[in-house]
């Protein structure tokens, strides 16, 4: 029997009608996530042609991308807050699932959250399934395991009417991780170190393996924030063989399995793992213990830099280059660290778990934000909020001088009334630094929690190293 990888273990059991030169592969979607930004015109399609969805059950539906982080309970008062097009996406949203009968976690559900969130906190992601999502970052859910990949609103119709996607099979990439992380360097360093050394397009085509060691000692909250910004390195997915921190993530889980299915379905997780002797397309190595925290310095997530290192100099004239440099403000030759800062973003689908909060909270214990820092931390889930308060996080964040808010995208994108001011600089803990991604005119760099918080103590931006020591 030929030796597979985790991917092609997947693949080839979720295919409905095999590819050839002609067509795409027919693949059976396991579970198919939605939100209210790309599923209205999907929805609209349905009606059009007088169509039901498939499988309904294997639907789930949030609210996250419009959402404003204030409260708000009601419709009422989210006409009041919110501006039209964001409130009727809601509306929208709320009616095409009632209509459907598809689950949703809405305007009032206590399980909220970010689709990429709220996913596996509920046990709804799992090894060995098919996951698609109209967004982008669907790859964080290969964290457990799963193929997870963004689509498009027309794709996001079909595999309403169909419970299927036609797809191209993608090429493998396995990124080697090895070595032991220090102090102050995190998941999120390794995830932009991998990005800057590939590049933007590096992963273009393919479904990129973490594996070694090094990925074996993090936690699937930190696995979640390597596969999210595998879409940023150009790749189709990101995948992590799921082993006994993956069972005790998923275990007891509202939707994990239970009972015998939990035993049979274990049986059926232990034996996804690439065979020893797996072929991959492509392969690079990365020594962990050689990061030090990392920092993007222009307008794409390849753009980036060791912390205390300088901005480089191109060896060429580079026009593309020239206008990022423009842009944010900075120039070759000169270092990040001590630049001001004008506002600190904690959240997101990439680090707005409780991991992620703790990290940031680590710091501002007793510390106070810059006076000209305005910090927002947001949760990335209604269950992340109420296990942050449990522990009494949001007072540390509140003490600060910190802005402590509601679960939602909030600033990783300028749709929903977080946004970043017109020429002002933020740190932000998202997972895109393109030009007006948070703001018209705004201007990110993308890092860690720590940074993140390091930044907003100092006011400038800051080596969490030193506020470490």
């Amino acid at each position: 029997m030929p030796a597979n990888s985790l991917f092609e273990k997947i693949w080839d059991t979720h295919i409905v009608s095999k590819e050839t030169k002609e067509t795409p592969a027919i693949l059976y979607v396991d579970l198919h996530l939605i939100h209210e930004v790309t599923s209205p015109v999907a929805f609209n399609q349905l009606r059009d042609k007088r169509l039901k969805v498939r499988r309904p059950n294997l639907t789930l539906a949030t609210i996250d991308h419009s959402i404003p982080t204030v409260p708000v309970s009601s419709i009422k008062e989210l006409k009041v807050i919110s501006e039209p097009a964001a409130t009727n996406a809601v509306i929208q949203m709320e009616k095409n699932c009632a209509d459907y009968g598809i689950p949703i976690y809405g305007l009032n559900s206590e399980q909220r959250g970010i689709v990429h969130v709220i996913g596996p906190e509920l046990g709804a992601t799992q090894p060995g399934k098919t996951i698609v999502c109209g967004d982008s970052h669907t790859s964080t859910h290969g964290a457990l395991g799963a193929l997870a990949f963004g689509i498009g609103t027309t794709e996001v119709g079909h595999v309403l009417a169909t419970q299927c996607l036609l797809q191209r099979q993608p090429k493998t990439l396995a990124v080697n991780l090895s070595g032991i992380l220090q102090r102050g360097v995190t998941a999120k360093d390794i995830i932009l170190a991998i990005i800057g050394n590939i590049g933007v397009d590096g992963g273009t085509g393919h479904v990129i393996e973490y594996r070694g060691a090094a990925i074996a000692q993090l936690s699937i909250e930190e696995r979640m924030t390597i596969c999210n910004m595998s879409i940023e390195a150009g790749a189709r997915a990101g995948l992590i063989q799921p082993d006994d921190t993956t069972y005790e993530y998923l275990a007891g889980r509202p939707m994990a399995p239970k009972g015998k299915d939990w035993a049979d379905a274990l049986v059926r997780w232990k034996n996804l793992p690439s065979d020893p002797d797996a072929l991959f397309d492509k392969s690079i190595d990365l020594d962990v213990s050689q990061l030090t925290p990392m920092v993007t310095f222009g307008t794409n997530p390849g753009m980036v830099i060791p912390i205390d290192q300088a901005i480089p100099v191109p060896q060429d004239s580079n026009l593309a280059f020239a206008k990022a440099m423009n842009y944010m403000r900075v120039k070759p030759g000169v270092p990040l660290l001590g630049q001001p800062v004008d506002i600190v973003f904690i959240g997101s689908c990439t680090n707005g778990r409780l991991s992620d909060l703790k990290s940031a909270a680590s710091l501002l214990n007793g510390r106070k934000v810059a006076d000209n820092v305005r910090m927002l931390v947001v949760p990335g889930s209604q269950q992340v909020k109420r296990e942050a308060e449990a522990e009494g996080l949001h007072e540390i964040i509140c003490a600060s001088g910190a802005e402590w808010r509601e679960p939602g995208c909030s600033m990783c994108l300028g749709m929903n009334g977080d946004t970043v001011p017109n020429g002002k600089l933020a740190v932000s803990t998202s997972n895109r630094n393109f030009e007006g991604r948070q703001g018209i005119g705004a201007r990110t760099v993308l890092a860690s929690p720590l940074t993140a918080a390091a930044s907003a103590i100092s006011g400038v931006i800051t080596d969490p190293r030193k506020l470490m020591e």
